[in-house]
């Protein structure tokens, strides 16, 4: 098999990958926020089951919860069927939803309660100072830990063939079990690492971007 093949082949499985990681990105960020809103809620239910929910989420590993999504509902019994592909993305905007939301909430109690009276003070309403004074500061302090979140998210797209869906790493591994060849699991490496090593660019450029302090 030439290195062309191999390289089309896991192209083919890199991009789902990049499904993976686009669409879990795209949807898991606002949703954090809400996530957030709710653990921060003044109404006890609300907070308490928004928390008691993230806990499970975040400790419990995302494996287990991929294969409960895709196999949960057969097992009881429902007459549900979710595509392996759609299996996966639920659970890691699910997992990933929560984890942000963690990192958003730090975020937001690290803003001083000075900063909301001054708001108050100028007659602004709590949905005023939130979004024209505390949000953009929040974003400044979270764009680091975010970051570490997003490249964790790149590497752990690779969980998405235990239930057998194709993306880079599976199809490394589809590859050796045909071919009998172990280097394309190495090549597989480089696409990590150089996809990786864009983002990490990108994420320090936002973060340069957003020192509103520096000079």
């Amino acid at each position: 098999m030439s290195f062309w093949d191999v390289t089309r082949q896991l192209a083919d499985g890199f991009g789902i990958t990049l499904i993976i990681f686009g669409i879990t990105l795209v949807a898991s960020l606002p949703l954090g926020l809400i996530i957030t809103f709710g653990s921060m809620s003044k109404i006890p239910p609300i907070k308490w089951i928004t928390k008691v929910f993230v806990w499970i989420i975040r400790g419990t590993p995302l494996m287990l919860q991929i294969i409960l999504i895709f196999y949960g509902p057969g097992l009881m019994n429902w007459d549900i069927m979710l595509p392996r592909l759609t299996a996966v993305l639920v659970a890691f905007i699910i997992n990933y939803s929560c984890y942000f939301s963690e990192i958003y909430r730090g975020g937001i109690e690290s803003i001083s309660k000075g900063q909301y009276e001054a708001g108050q003070v100028l007659g602004m309403t709590k949905t005023q100072i939130f979004f024209k004074i505390v949000l953009f500061q929040v974003i400044k302090r979270i764009v680091p830990p975010m970051g570490n979140e997003i490249i964790t998210l790149v590497k752990d797209t690779s969980l998405a063939r235990v239930i057998a869906v194709t993306e880079l790493v599976k199809a490394a591994e589809n590859i050796i079990a045909v071919k009998s060849i172990l280097w394309p699991l190495f090549y597989v490496g480089a696409f990590y690492l150089l996809f990786s090593a864009l983002l990490t660019f990108l994420l320090n450029l936002a973060e340069k971007k957003m020192n509103y302090y520096s000079g």
